[in-house]
């Protein structure tokens, strides 16, 4: 048996946790890629925009009202299950099960108060008020089974939690899209809801293998205990809700600009970046911010979790940048029609900002490890404040190719000022082996736009097919360093 080293070690659990969650991904996107090409042939640009505008305001209301929960008490929970003590475990579960509960309704609520004023905002009419009461449910659905995901995650059942979103993602494919085959866009609102509720059901379900003793919590502790998680939550949440309004003004002023169509371009354009290529970060996302956690004491632990993270973002995004670079054109159409290829241009230049958002998103985590909530705020302020600036700027100057290039650069910048923030209050910095596979990476994906750009289409794909074989090779062999992959496989086999 050889010896693994700690870093080996730390490799090998980062890419554990994200081949788990990786799978799952794969799965999901192939469930996404079925819905939104029934979604685009059966309700079009605009059907799109409507399901994407409600969805927005949905997502902001949940802003307001949530309270973060869902990624705050996933660190009480883990602490909690850290002691071993049964009775400990049982009390953050239960406060935190009152607490959602409390938010959901409360979301719900609101949206149902509001509905009239939401329409007139999102749509400028009242036409969608009803359509806003219906999909209120859908805010108390989706809290109780953020909670529920709280519990898995935190207890670390990953297997549990990878399951739960699976299988939400079929059924919800299965249910909802005879709904738009049979209703067009009226079948969107309860799309919406069903969704939902399935994914409720299957939350509480695998929450259900946990043993939790059943414990009485009285509510002086329930609201004592409830401060810590309320408090990094709220900041959380505030955080989020900056970042999703500035995605709903932006959405709203491509409306009025541009048309809802154009919000249907857009909303197709940034599925595929947020969920197609964004899927190593949520694979990973799932147990490093945990592990970053642990170690949020030390600077230098700090520091080598955070390069090792960047590092295997960096070698698994980038040949996927790549591949999407060149076979854009056809990816379009696979995933919806003909009719949506006018955002390719805006599809391969935002794309390269994913590589800049591997190695700050990675950072990012530091601020929520160290709960310092007066820097974290100030930050989410400033940077969707440029975002939002960046992105009316460019769609007004070159359209949605325009939204392409901002998201470029906002990455870039996020990189940027984030890096000089984590220096000077934590001592943060990158190792020489990051900044070489950073630029390197770099390269490979820039040289994959220009062949997207400016050649024609057999030499194009000719030399983006062996660029890509290149991009794999490169990344193999830095990943074998790290994890020394034929070992692994010899280990494997031999159990």
């Amino acid at each position: 048996m050889s010896n693994i080293t700690n870093e080996q070690s730390s490799y090998r659990q980062i890419m554990k946790a994200t081949s788990l969650f990786g799978g799952v991904q794969v799965f999901q996107i192939i469930i996404q890629v079925i819905r939104s090409k029934f979604v685009a042939v059966l309700l079009g640009p605009s059907g799109m925009g409507i399901a994407g505008l409600l969805m927005s305001t949905i997502g902001l209301i949940a802003g307001l009202t949530n309270f973060g929960l869902g990624t705050s008490a996933v660190k009480n929970v883990a602490e909690a299950n850290e002691t071993g003590n049964v009775n400990r475990i049982a009390t953050v579960i239960t406060i935190i099960r009152r607490l959602v509960w409390l938010t959901g309704v409360l979301g719900m609520l609101v949206t149902m108060i509001l509905s009239p004023w939401l329409s007139q905002i999102t749509f400028g009419n009242r036409n969608y008020t009803l359509a806003f009461i219906w999909i209120s449910i859908t805010l108390l659905f989706n809290q109780l089974t953020s909670g529920q995901l709280v519990l898995l995650q935190g207890m670390r059942k990953l297997q549990y939690l990878a399951k739960a979103n699976l299988f939400g993602s079929v059924l919800g494919l299965i249910i909802t899209v005879p709904l738009y085959y049979k209703l067009g866009l009226d079948g969107i609102v309860p799309g919406i809801i069903i969704t939902s509720v399935i994914s409720f059901l299957l939350s509480f379900f695998f929450s259900k293998k946990i043993d939790i003793v059943p414990i009485n919590v009285s509510k002086m502790r329930t609201i004592a205990e409830s401060k810590s998680m309320l408090t990094m939550g709220f900041m959380i949440s505030l955080s989020g809700l900056i970042t999703i309004g500035a995605a709903y003004i932006v959405r709203i002023f491509i409306s009025r600009q541009g048309g809802i169509a154009d919000v249907g371009l857009y909303n197709a354009g940034f599925v595929i970046i947020e969920t197609y290529v964004g899927m190593v970060f949520t694979a990973m996302g799932a147990d490093y911010f945990p592990r970053l956690s642990a170690v949020n004491h030390d600077n230098k632990k700090i520091r080598e979790l955070v390069n090792q993270q960047s590092v295997i973002a960096l070698l698994i995004i980038m040949p996927i940048v790549v591949f999407f670079l060149i076979f854009s054109p056809i990816i379009i159409q696979l995933l919806y029609s003909k009719t949506f290829l006018s955002i390719e241009q805006m599809i391969s230049l935002a794309i390269i900002g994913t590589l800049f958002r591997a190695v700050s998103w990675s950072m990012g985590f530091i601020l929520f490890a160290k709960s310092d909530s007066k820097l974290f705020i100030m930050t989410a302020l400033g940077f969707n404040s440029i975002f939002l600036l960046n992105n009316i700027v460019g769609y007004i100057l070159w359209g949605l190719t325009g939204l392409g290039v901002s998201f470029m650069l906002n990455y870039l910048f996020h990189l940027v000022v984030l890096f000089f923030i984590t220096k000077y209050y934590y001592q943060f910095s990158f190792t020489k082996d990051l900044i070489r596979i950073f630029f390197t990476s770099l390269f490979f994906c820039i040289l994959g736009l220009v062949f997207a750009f400016y050649t024609h289409n057999m030499f194009k794909y000719l030399l983006g097919i062996l660029l890509i074989i290149a991009t794999l090779v490169f990344s193999y062999l830095e990943l074998d360093k790290r994890l020394k992959i034929k070992e692994l496989i010899l280990n494997y086999i031999n159990k």
